[in-house]
């Protein structure tokens, strides 16, 4: 018996969360970028007071275009807690695709509308490194090895499949942030990009991968620092933990 073909869900609007920290050399080249590849999309910039005025070009430059959406927070509080606002503000509003999106030109625009295409038969997916086709530019050797071994720590931790659970570049569907616990979410550094991964595999949502080509930042600093790694390190040794030692008592129940 033929099966019907699966009818690709609707994805639009579409909301692209940006974190920003002193970004504001940045942010014009990757909204351009942006709005030229996919006209419809809106942008929220998230700054985080940055002190060399990111924040108010922000402004700006969404005085001047609809399509553009500026949130302030008060101080620099970490990647997960400005994501979370940004998602908490599109979920306020009828976007049903919220994507995040580094502001300092590593995640190329013109890479998303592949990742679109491909949620429309998915919940999340994850523009990833370190699948087929993925690759990464001028990227530092340490930096490299640094992320493969932290998305191996993790699948191995944490028994996930994902190839690229790290990644920062990626699309939800709403229904995905809604069902999530968002207000549970205590991650502050790139750990969050696991943690909000893992919880949607594990409360059945579907994740693909679409390969990117990831690009070093020209302009500005890296925000990676110990502090964030030994966060990683520490929060993803507990959640393994906890889950293997789950794994063990359903056994022991059989």
């Amino acid at each position: 018996m033929a099966h019907a073909p699966r009818v690709a869900r609707p994805i639009d609007p579409v909301l692209v969360v940006v974190p920003t920290y002193n970004e504001r050399d940045n942010l014009p080249l990757i909204l351009d970028r942006l709005q030229r590849v996919l006209p419809a999309v809106h942008a929220l910039v998230v700054d985080d007071n940055s002190p060399d005025g990111t924040g108010e070009l922000g402004d700006k430059i969404a005085a001047g275009d609809d399509r553009v959406h500026v949130l302030h927070r008060s101080a620099k509080a970490g990647l997960g807690a400005a994501y979370v606002a940004g998602f908490r503000w599109g979920l306020a509003r009828d976007y049903r695709t919220i994507v995040e999106m580094d502001a300092d030109g590593s995640h190329a625009p013109e890479d998303l509308p592949r990742m679109l295409e491909a949620l429309g038969d998915t919940d999340l997916v994850l523009g990833s490194r370190y699948v087929p086709g993925g690759s990464l530019v001028n990227w530092p050797r340490h930096r490299e090895l640094l992320s493969r071994g932290a998305n191996l720590y993790a699948r191995l931790a944490l028994g996930v499949r994902i190839k690229d659970v790290t990644a920062g570049f990626r699309a939800y569907r709403r229904e995905v942030l809604e069902k999530l616990p968002l207000e549970e979410i205590a991650s502050r550094g790139y750990c969050f990009q696991i943690d909000l991964a893992w919880r949607t595999a594990r409360a059945g949502f579907t994740v693909a991968e679409v390969p990117i080509t990831f690009t070093e930042r020209e302009i500005g600093q890296s925000k990676m620092s110990g502090t964030i790694i030994r966060e990683a390190l520490l929060r993803v040794g507990v959640w393994g933990a906890r889950y293997r030692a789950g794994q063990v008592r359903a056994l022991l129940r059989r």
